[in-house]
């Protein structure tokens, strides 16, 4: 994105994988930065996978030049489905390769392959030997931390504040939905007060999701050992497990506990040194890694991974058929007498 926002362009650029939000960014910023809305009317080409079964098309229109700009940039959009009722969408794309070894320099050709890893090497392996062009792959982020730090680094990116507390809320109820969770974001921004700050509290009164019934708050109980209130939260999820699968509270506790044994076994107790092995820069988070190395054992935390682990193969069906809702109170359990 920087390359492009610096008009530093490549010939062909091939962006696949199955998160749609970046693939759709960086095809429309290299439209945006590559013509202006004059140069479009005549420069720009878009196209369909499912309009264009053949890639002959394309390539004749690629060998053209540019009316009146320096560039003109076309862009195949749902690449997945071209050639799929003729060849086969890899045949159809390996026949992009010849291209890529000799492409025009003054037209930009993104082909957008959404869904899945395009699959022809040919192509690929052109643009790679020739350096003809970028590829990019949009994978789809893990749930948990991930999506807490992209709404974290998102929120920076539009001039916003948000605290751990807050981004954990969000990715909790929303997921690794990308495209959603930087849209409720863009709607926070434009409700937060003169500090531009998202919290907690403006999150619950505009998005509908309780600060009080979120992971952050059942971490924040398993921490200081409030059974109770760690049992309705677990309660509430159970009541509401569409928001709140026990495969990913299970993943996030996790890995709360593996960051917790890690700080623990720490040889170098600085600050600095802590929050790398913790794998977090952010120094509330190590407090609470820290909160809870005094409150569990070493083999009280090592007791808790491999009941997280027990409790992750169970709830997925595998060696009991009880329900993870109540495998997860039976977790809580086990961890608050650790």
């Amino acid at each position: 994105m920087t390359a492009i926002k610096a008009h530093k362009f490549s010939p062909i650029y091939i962006l696949h994988g199955e998160e749609a939000y970046y693939i759709d960014q960086l095809q429309q910023a290299i439209i945006d930065n590559a013509l202006t809305p004059d140069e479009q009317a005549f420069n720009l080409t878009i196209a369909y996978g499912s309009d264009i079964p053949e890639a002959k098309p394309i390539l004749t229109a690629c060998k053209q030049y540019p009316s009146f700009s320096q560039y003109q940039v076309i862009v195949v959009r749902e690449a997945q489905n071209m050639g799929k009722n003729s060849r086969g969408n890899a045949t159809e794309l390996n026949l992009f390769k010849t291209y890529a070894e000799r492409p025009v320099m003054s037209t930009i050709l993104v082909i957008c392959f959404k869904g899945g890893t395009i699959k022809a090497k040919e192509l690929t392996d052109a643009v790679k030997k020739n350096k003809t062009g970028v590829i990019f792959e949009s994978a789809k982020l893990r749930d948990g931390r991930p999506v807490e730090q992209a709404a974290a680094n998102y929120a920076k990116s539009i001039g916003c504040n948000i605290d751990d507390k807050s981004a954990s809320m969000l990715a909790s109820n929303i997921g690794n939905d990308i495209s959603r969770l930087f849209g409720e974001i863009d709607k926070l921004k434009l409700l937060v007060g003169n500090d531009n700050r998202i919290t907690p509290e403006l999150i619950e009164r505009n998005i509908g999701i309780s600060k009080d019934y979120n992971y952050w708050e059942l971490e924040d109980a398993i921490i200081k050992r409030d059974a109770a209130k760690a049992y309705r939260i677990v309660d509430y999820y159970e009541r509401n497990p569409k928001n709140n699968p026990v495969v990913l509270t299970i993943s996030m506790l996790f890995s709360f506990f593996a960051s917790v044994l890690l700080v623990q076994t720490s040889k170098d107790r600085s600050p600095a040194a802590l929050m790398a092995a913790a794998g977090t820069k952010s120094q509330f988070r190590l407090s609470k890694f820290e909160q809870a190395a005094r409150n569990y054992s070493k083999i009280a935390v090592v007791n808790t991974i491999s009941n997280l682990r027990r409790t992750d193969v169970m709830s997925k069906g595998i060696g009991s058929r009880q329900d993870a809702y109540r495998l997860l109170n039976e977790l809580i359990y086990k961890i608050m007498h650790a």
